[in-house]
């Protein structure tokens, strides 16, 4: 079942158009992660998706509601964490969220509960009594979500939530938006590419206003273009391994680089070839010393930068 449909989504800022007639759907639970270059539109399309602006034409439904026409209960579903957020910096951290709980509806025990579950979840319950000001950048990020998740509502829409914290708080909010898959709908925009990799079960890629890729993380690897990479290790005299790979069926481009004794050999291969047995059988005829042979993966990383990159798509992309 989709949470989430955007059907032929457009947004214009005078004669710029930054979302160009983009439809996708995010199923019930799923992570969704949202990719894109600076300028791509993608916060541009949650802003629209979190009811802060509004759409030149198409049509969002959020759980079966039109975000234009039932703005006021779509903005109850969803839980928004903007790239800047938006503190009062004289209050207190509680201060805060119970403000927060109030215009969102929550009193009593529902909010007392609530308070103390995302000051844990987000690790802030030895701040809790800190006024916002003082917080390190990292501490205001926390209490950020901690407002976008106060409310449970089915959707979070969250804009680069670990920027500027630092690696064990981004492991901690890795696991904890982790943890929200099946309960919560969640789009994730992020630079940090392997994060994103982690996280999220689907990504998505805009480059100038449309959608250039859309599919599992190891789907839109396995896309890329290029010949295969095998890098080995071998103790044994240059112009023996460079003789003998070099004789390999299938060798492109053949590299080699002495390393106190050993030969770093970086060897690409022609489209559907993969010589690793080959390079293992000379190794051991030659009674050479292997330390490593592996094949150089593609990360997520690799596809954003080619299919973004201009005049670049990948072969047989599936776009929503």
């Amino acid at each position: 079942m989709s949470m989430i449909q955007v059907e032929n989504l457009t947004r214009m800022f005078g004669s710029k158009r930054a979302v160009d007639n983009i439809s996708f759907d995010v199923r019930e639970g799923e992570i969704l992660g949202f990719l894109g270059p600076n300028g791509a539109g993608k916060t541009t399309t949650m802003r629209i998706l979190s009811c802060f602006i509004p759409a030149t034409g198409g049509k969002v439904r959020i759980d079966g509601l039109d975000v234009f026409g039932d703005s006021l209960e779509v903005r109850r579903k969803i839980g928004y964490l903007p790239e800047n957020v938006p503190l009062y910096p004289d209050m207190r951290v509680n201060e805060y969220l119970g403000y927060r709980c109030s215009l969102k509806g929550l009193s009593g025990r529902k909010r007392r509960r609530r308070m103390t579950e995302v000051l844990e979840m987000c690790s802030l319950t030895e701040v809790r009594k800190t006024i916002i000001g003082k917080l390190s950048k990292g501490y205001r990020q926390r209490v950020g979500l901690a407002d976008a998740l106060v409310h449970e509502p089915q959707v979070l829409i969250l804009d680069e939530p670990t920027i500027g914290l630092d690696p064990n708080q981004i492991r901690h909010i890795r696991n904890l938006i982790k943890s929200l898959a099946g309960k919560h709908t969640v789009i994730l925009s992020s630079h940090i590419l392997p994060e994103v990799e982690m996280v999220c079960e689907r990504v998505l890629i805009m480059k100038n206003g449309k959608i250039v890729a859309s599919d599992t993380p190891g789907n839109l690897v396995g896309l890329m273009k290029g010949n295969m990479h095998v890098m080995a290790e071998i103790m044994a005299p240059e112009d023996l391994v460079r003789k003998s790979i070099e004789s390999l069926a299938g060798v492109v481009r053949l590299t080699l680089t002495p390393n106190a004794g050993w030969m770093q050999v970086t060897c690409e291969c022609a489209k559907g070839v993969d010589i690793r047995e080959d390079i293992f059988r000379l190794v051991r005829a030659n009674d050479w010393v292997l330390r490593e042979l592996r094949v150089e993966k593609k990360h997520l990383e690799d596809v954003f930068i080619e299919v973004t990159a201009e005049d670049s798509v990948l072969p047989e992309e599936k776009v929503s």
